[in-house]
């Protein structure tokens, strides 16, 4: 921030050194870290607020095509009433009869083209591939081409799911979309985490998909996702968080890098990011930091961390705790969560 501070920006400021999150972990053995879990989510489902009614599923594919080593697959399927969530499925080619393999829900983060760009698809538009390159965003694809059946969603409000538009300029509609929703009794982050596990129970259906052997990643927002889907759904087997590990006084508080598709009402009382991230323990998790984010700076990032590790050091699960610092700004490093998702789901 600048030299000068407005009398708003002090406010928050001074509040923010007064608060203690009431759960945030403070550190124990076994015992404590399981009393301090259970607490912690249940508090986490109860500011999330109730999922939806859920209903079929109700596939409906919408074409393939061929991507060289892999097919990829676009679908749509209902979550909730009146909600399709558009997806792409990519599946190795030549999978052997009978022959069930792991997968990945792979989560985006912001930006113009949702799930596409997880999922390699540039449709030749200039745009689109510098996209691609600026993050090194094509997990999806890249996973596959690596063996595993991967899922690219999109989550609200993004994508398709907006028809690639900013509906109210001027404007971000993340936070339009979440005021609009919290008037009608719904979190809108809620909301995205429950088609995230609707799109796991679609995967789950997929007669070459091992449900035993399901991992999530997602880069900025699609960090954010994976914390919180890998938090709350223990099908995820491993999870990586990709340039999104920080602490709400930097990436809140001293900045404003939020928006309202990433937010829990009054969840800064209770616990910060990393306590949300320590609810994945004692699974394995990989956490990806560049020290050149100038999104969420690495300095803040290491703090994040620190608090990560005596979580997992408590849950008997740091051996399970990763790490990859590279040199790179926000994007996927692309190094180590090869051998991280072959070491923990192909086993």
């Amino acid at each position: 921030m600048g030299e000068f501070l407005n009398s708003m920006e002090w406010y928050y400021l001074s509040r923010e050194k007064e608060i203690i999150p009431e759960l945030s972990f403070r550190g124990g053995g076994r015992k404590e870290f399981k009393e301090w879990h259970k607490k912690l989510e249940f508090k986490l489902k109860e500011l999330l607020g109730d999922f939806p009614e859920r209903v079929p599923l109700d596939p409906d594919k919408l074409g393939e095509e061929d991507g060289g080593e892999f097919i990829r697959e676009k679908y749509t399927i209902a979550t909730e009433k009146n909600v399709r969530v558009p997806l792409y499925l990519l599946k190795p080619k030549n999978i052997p009869e009978g022959k069930k393999l792991p997968a990945i829900l792979c989560c985006h983060g912001h930006g113009p083209f949702g799930k596409d760009s997880v999922a390699g698809v540039t449709f030749n538009q200039s745009e689109r591939e510098k996209n691609i390159r600026a993050h090194n965003y094509n997990y999806g694809e890249k996973m596959a081409k690596r063996g595993y059946i991967t899922i690219c969603p999109d989550f609200r409000p993004f994508g398709e799911r907006v028809a690639y538009t900013e509906p109210f300029p001027g404007r971000d509609k993340c936070n339009v979309y979440f005021i609009k929703g919290l008037l009608l009794g719904e979190v809108l982050l809620a909301k995205n985490i429950y088609d995230g596990m609707r799109v796991i129970d679609f995967l789950c259906e997929q007669k070459e998909v091992n449900p035993q052997r399901i991992g999530c990643m997602g880069l900025s927002f699609g960090g954010t996702m994976t914390t919180y889907i890998s938090a709350l759904d223990e099908r995820i087997k491993a999870a990586d968080i990709i340039c999104y590990l920080t602490t709400t006084r930097h990436y809140a508080i001293e900045t404003a890098n939020f928006c309202g598709a990433q937010f829990v009402p009054h969840l800064y009382k209770y616990a910060d990011v990393a306590d949300i991230a320590g609810l994945i323990a004692p699974r394995p998790l990989l956490v990806e930091s560049g020290v050149n984010d100038t999104c969420f700076k690495f300095e803040f990032s290491r703090k994040a961390h620190q608090h990560l590790k005596k979580i997992y050091e408590s849950a008997g699960a740091l051996d399970k705790l990763e790490f990859e610092i590279f040199m790179g700004e926000h994007s996927f490093a692309g190094n180590k969560a090869f051998s991280f998702f072959d070491k923990y789901l192909k086993g």
